[in-house]
């Protein structure tokens, strides 16, 4: 849906008709008509209403130290593997449990000075049983600065690929990264940190703050380590970086793709009164999630509106502060055999703090439906999928891995 310019009174009516209409399912007609049509439903599967299903975790492995991403390698052998902040990467089986020894351990080369830098993000191309590569976000020393690296396992080489500057402030860095059905790898970074966009970097295009980008890293192109897809929205486009996708984010902590459709959803982290889920179609670039205009469904400052700008809203909002809610923990959508029959095709997202758990779920009219479905363990930074599509969490604080199940109730 795109975002209109409205008059002070009314957009206060509005959102207070918002706020009311946050206890109940997301209309039809509070829905983007750019969300995707096709749900991915599998034939056969029509799972039971939201109101119906509780989700349960039973924790696995505990010993981690402030886990932030897990990614499974689709090579036949049941393994997750596991970011820590420090700069490993563990590997958990179900039936051996965590391994003692680290896959992987960059810490001489990362960032951990802030309470949001570290290792943040990992990735894996979808040769990895052949390349044995893997593709790391972090925060570099000794600046801070936000970095992309290649490694490779059989040498214990890294390669940094991408970095952006990131001096001045420790938090929002985004770091999520992930290969999209088109085979490119998206990273998401934030917009520099402090408070309220300082460097409005959200709606500049000549940086890379506030941005997932997308970039093929299959080859190279000219004196850069990757190649700028011909088909990015920005690419050639003077003044502009050509690895940006989409713009307009605060700190998009986590996003990722519908195996089954392709679509992007994202969890883009609040400035102090909204945290937001946003849900884009296949192959839509260059779409202006709204902020430092617009924070969740409300604009936040007037001097940060472009003229002319078009705004993608949030598919789901909720507020900041309300039930003891601070950050969205951005999930995946249920995509496994397990619960398909109480789960397929639904978006299932957190937050950091209240430890609230929103299954949304698009109704099939253009729009979506959305319930609490419980709770997960204390201040979960990721979800984490196995090859064969079944979720995981891992939690900070003690830092432990968790199994996530899900039950009919009603």
């Amino acid at each position: 849906m795109l975002r209109r310019r409205w008059s002070s009174s009314l957009l206060r009516s509005l959102l207070l008709a918002l706020s009311l209409a946050l206890t109940v399912p997301l209309s039809a007609s509070a829905s983007p008509p750019a969300a995707p049509a096709d749900t991915g439903q599998r034939a056969g599967t029509s799972p039971v209403s939201l109101e119906d299903v509780t989700v349960t975790t039973v924790q696995v492995a505990s010993g981690l130290r402030r886990p932030t991403a897990v990614v499974a390698p689709d090579d036949g052998t049941g393994r997750l593997f596991i970011a820590e902040k420090a700069g490993r990467v563990r590997v958990y089986h179900p039936d051996t449990g965590l391994a003692a020894n680290p896959l992987l351990d960059i810490g001489q080369v990362v960032d951990t000075s802030g309470n949001e830098r570290g290792l943040l993000g990992i990735a894996l191309p979808p040769d990895f049983a052949e390349s044995r590569e893997l593709y790391l976000a972090y925060t570099m020393l000794p600046d801070g600065r936000v970095a992309l690296a290649r490694y490779r396992l059989e040498d214990g080489g890294l390669e940094v690929l991408l970095t952006q500057e990131h001096a001045e402030y420790s938090n929002h860095n985004g770091g999520q990264l992930a290969f999209g059905p088109d085979g490119h790898l998206y990273w998401s970074i934030g917009d520099g940190g402090g408070s309220g966009d300082p460097f409005r970097s959200g709606q500049r295009l000549d940086t890379l703050l506030g941005k997932i980008l997308r970039i093929d890293v299959s080859r190279s192109c000219g004196d850069l380590p990757y190649c700028i897809p011909e088909d990015n929205p920005f690419a050639g486009v003077e003044g502009a970086r050509g690895e940006i996708w989409l713009y307009g984010l605060r700190n998009p902590w986590r996003f990722s793709f519908d195996s089954a459709n392709g679509s992007l959803w994202i969890g883009d982290v609040g400035q102090g009164r909204w945290e937001e889920i946003n849900h884009l179609a296949p192959g839509r670039g260059g779409a202006n999630l709204g902020w430092s205009c617009y924070e969740g469904p409300e604009v936040f400052d007037q001097a940060h509106c472009p003229p002319g700008e078009e705004y993608t809203e949030p598919v789901f909002t909720y507020p900041l502060g309300t039930d003891g809610n601070c950050a969205v923990i951005g999930g995946q959508v249920y995509r496994g055999a397990e619960f398909a029959d109480l789960m397929e095709g639904t978006y299932v997202a957190t937050d950091y703090c209240s430890s609230t758990v929103w299954a949304i779920r698009e109704d099939g009219n253009g729009g979506y439906l959305q319930a609490e479905i419980g709770k997960t363990p204390t201040q979960v930074t990721a979800f984490g999928t196995t090859a064969e599509g079944e979720f995981y969490v891992v939690n900070d604080l003690p830092g432990g891995l968790h199994r996530v199940a899900f039950e009919k109730t009603g």
